[in-house]
Parts: C-alpha cells; structure tokens; sequence
C-alpha cells in the first residue's frame, strides 16, 4: 500500500486499511528481525529530515500504541485518511509532527485517531 508523509491521504472506508498487496518485497530475516511486519510505499516529503524520502518504502510493525516520538502510521477517523508522523502526547490532545522543517504538525484530540503501526526499517528508493 501507500502511505502519506505530507498531507493525509483518503483511504475508502475502513477502521483498518487492510487489503490485497498491490506489489511485493521480498525481506531477509536479518532486515525484519524475526518481526511480522507489513511494507508501506510512502508519498510526500514529510519525513525528509529523518531519511524518509517520497518513493521509499516503510516497514511497519502493527501496533495500536506508541511512545513520544514514535514514527507511526496514524489513522484519522474522522477524515477517514493515513499519514506517516512522529508521535507526541500533549495535555488534551496528540500532536502529529513530521519531520520536515517546512511543513507544520497536525494537531487532534486523542479520540479521534488511531495508531496503525510503527515503522522498524526503511528500504531506500534508488
């Protein structure tokens, strides 16, 4: 699948984005460390300044939870979209920041996201 680094992107109707894989990669044990993981191919530039580049793709371990400063792929329930941010609890609400000097973060109230997953590794775009 896609994943957004920059604006979210809509995904149709689904709590879970789970579907059929659009392509493959094939990963070594070494790379995933024995972890199930899932493989996202990211758009946008949101994420530059932490080596995640438009075109690279993620490796995504599922989870529903996250610490600080978390790279995550987060569902926004009420736009019914997914971006990749770092995550950061703040009093009252959930700050999405990307890590992109020029784009702003995105600030929610906790109810009204969801993690996905957290990214383990990075597969580089040649």
């Amino acid at each position: 699948g896609t994943i957004a680094a920059g604006e979210p992107i809509s995904v149709p109707s689904a709590e879970v984005w789970r579907t059929e894989a659009i392509e493959t990669i094939q990963l070594t044990d070494d790379v995933t460390d024995g972890k199930q993981v899932y493989a996202l191919r990211v758009k946008g530039l949101s994420m530059i300044d932490a080596l995640i580049d438009d075109g690279d793709i993620v490796l995504m371990q599922p989870a529903h939870t996250a610490d600080n400063g978390d790279m995550v792929a987060v569902w926004l329930k009420e736009q019914q979209e997914v971006t990749l941010k770092k995550i950061y609890r703040e009093p009252g609400r959930i700050r999405l920041q990307p890590a992109n000097s020029q784009m702003a973060p995105i600030y929610v109230n906790p109810d009204v996201i969801d993690v996905q997953g957290k990214v383990v590794g990075v597969v580089r775009k040649l």
